[in-house]
């Protein structure tokens, strides 16, 4: 799994490289970038629905990248496939579906429940 949640992480980097950039004040985080379409008024319109498009999925990546870092530092301390609720093996197939899980299907769909 670990090989597969490094790809993962550095696919999501890629693509928050290309929508964002790190930003200065706070390391680890990332800026979305304001697109230059030109300056007619639909021009202006679209750079604003890409900006807030992009704020969106910018907070999605970081998420996926959070998720992803914590998942090999859980491998990294020997407690990958541990639910971080109950302490019991996160289910095979959950892990191959999404590698970055830190919680059994039964937690999650507690908390699921609960929100």
């Amino acid at each position: 799994m670990e090989t597969e949640i490094k790809a993962e992480k550095k696919k999501l980097e890629a693509q928050l490289a290309e929508i964002s950039t790190n930003s200065s004040r706070n390391p680890g985080e990332n800026t979305a970038s304001f697109p230059n379409f030109g300056d007619a008024e639909d021009e202006n319109a679209a750079e604003v629905t890409t900006f807030s498009n992009n704020l969106t999925l910018e907070r999605t990546l970081e998420t996926g990248l959070r998720d992803a870092d914590k998942a090999l530092a859980s491998i990294a301390d020997g407690k990958y496939g541990i639910c971080k609720y109950c302490h019991k093996e996160i289910d095979e197939k959950r892990l191959r579906a999404r590698p970055t899980s830190s919680s059994c299907i039964d937690c999650k769909k507690k908390l699921t429940l609960e929100s």
